[in-house]
């Protein structure tokens, strides 16, 4: 009976293989660009699966060690199945052996059960364990794959491939932002008990203790879980999740520059998630969770090519994406491509928030990973490409009765004056002909410092406001005050 079963195991994981060869929405490959953006990030209700925040989230992405996050779905789902069992005994094969680190090391022919193996490729994230529970489960690298691709189907991840199960390079296996959310939800309904293998702090193996390889798990405020990735050509990557008070939150954030600045920006919009539930929760009605997000400073993306690529200085995801397409190196290269971006949304007239918009870094301090001539503008310093620019700007911070004259501007709100003022320096310089008549003003409203240009007609506002969102860069028009 066991020999027929594998047969039978075997004959439809081939179907499944014949299956995908055969259907004609194959992935198409990521799109190349210049500028190498990676970045993707979408915040997610996980009870409800309202999306909150979305940037660039359907665009293909490169999943890395996230992939793993399906290896054990397909596996939690194999067990629940009665097909494997977690005291399963593996046997580590020669090819399992090779997969380059991070990797548990076990030799060709050593053993391993498939609970230790689970817990390595969670914790670890283990390359070569996840290619034993590939083989154990679907038999083989090519019919588990195909298999963890015909469940990203079935779960409605319809911009997902898998060709292995660790994530290791392979330019044909993509995925996305609003996917893998889909994909973390699933676990959570599906499976909630094994939901623990992601969420996992430590592991004692042989002697060893392995510290999980996502960081934020470590910091408490709610952080229950998911998964790291990274490759060169896929940037860091992060799906998280926390819980606090009645809620859950999932974030990912693709394309991170460094796990540091890559960590930070997925708490940022985690504590904006919550925040904007909180809210909620006291009564206020908030329609467009975008919005919300938008005008605390998040949204703005890179640029295109030009002498210098100013990202968000309140989102160090974003600024992941001005890494240029030479850092890749040679293995990488045709793995370093760049989806096109969605079209921008066209401005909008709102009125003066209550509550003053507040960065992603906290402090006002700058992220670490600012591309550095945009560093030294936003500190007070001069690139090659502003110095003559900057060189007769002259900003002054005024009060708030003399920034309510006439129509402004604004394009961020950040601890720090200087840097309010020499962002606004920096956009003026990329928006001449927008601002060559306005006033930049950095008006101080409790402790924030608003970046705006004022001194505008509606109509003037309006236009610019319009082409800072057609090049990616979140801005809000002011209504004229009192």
């Amino acid at each position: 009976m066991q020999t027929i079963a594998l047969i039978r195991r075997g004959l439809l994981s081939l179907a499944l293989i014949v299956g995908l060869s055969l259907t004609p929405a194959a992935t198409p490959p990521v799109a190349q660009s210049g500028d190498n953006a990676r970045y993707a990030a979408i915040v997610v209700d996980a009870e409800t699966g309202e999306v909150l925040f979305a940037r660039h989230a359907d665009a293909r992405r490169f999943p890395a060690s996230i992939t793993k996050m399906m290896t054990l779905y397909v596996t939690f789902e194999a067990i629940s199945k009665g097909e494997v069992k977690l005291t399963d005994v593996l046997t580590v094969s020669p090819r399992a052996a090779r997969e380059p680190p991070s990797k548990l090391g076990l030799a060709a022919g050593q053993t391993i059960t498939l609970d230790n193996a689970m817990r390595a490729t969670a914790v670890r994230s283990a390359n070569d364990m996840a290619m034993v529970i590939a083989e154990h489960v679907g038999g083989s690298n090519d019919r588990f794959a195909a298999r963890m691709t015909q469940k990203a189907q079935e779960l409605g991840m319809t911009q997902t491939r898998y060709y292995n199960p660790n994530g290791l390079p392979d330019s044909r296996q993509v995925t996305t932002a609003r996917d893998l959310s889909i994909l973390a939800r699933a676990i959570m309904r599906d499976y909630p008990q094994y939901y623990t293998y992601l969420g996992q702090h430590d592991w004692a193996y042989n002697g060893r203790e392995y510290r999980n390889t996502n960081g934020l798990l470590h910091s408490g405020n709610g952080y229950d879980g998911m998964k790291t990735g990274y490759t060169n050509a896929s940037g860091f990557n992060l799906a998280a999740s926390a819980v606090r008070g009645n809620k859950r939150l999932i974030t990912i954030v693709l394309g991170g520059r460094s796990t540091a600045s890559r960590n930070a920006h997925v708490a940022a919009l985690m504590d904006t998630g919550f925040e904007l539930e909180r809210a909620r929760g006291r009564g206020q009605t908030i329609q467009v969770a975008q919005a919300f997000f938008e005008q605390r400073g998040f949204g703005i993306s890179a640029q295109p090519a030009d002498d210098v690529q100013f990202a968000s200085i309140t989102s160090s995801g974003a600024a992941a994406l001005n890494e240029a397409n030479g850092d890749e190196g040679t293995a990488y290269a045709a793995l370093a491509r760049t989806p096109t971006p969605a079209p921008a949304p066209r401005a909008e007239v709102r009125s003066e928030p209550r509550t003053p918009a507040r960065p992603a870094s906290r402090n006002g301090q700058l992220p670490a990973d600012l591309p550095a001539d945009v560093t030294a503008i936003l500190n007070g310093g001069r690139s090659p490409a502003t110095a003559s620019a900057s060189a007769s700007a002259s900003t002054r911070t005024s009060s708030p009765a003399r920034a309510s004259d006439g129509w402004a501007v604004q394009v961020g709100a950040f601890r720090d004056e200087t840097v309010a003022s020499n962002w606004l320096t920096e956009v003026q310089r990329r928006f001449r002909s927008q601002f060559s008549s306005a006033e930049r003003t950095v008006v101080d409203a409790e402790g924030w410092f608003r970046s705006r240009f004022t001194g505008m007609t509606e109509q003037t506002a309006q236009a610019a406001c319009e082409a800072l969102a057609a090049r990616s860069v979140t801005c809000m028009v002011v209504r004229p005050q009192g």
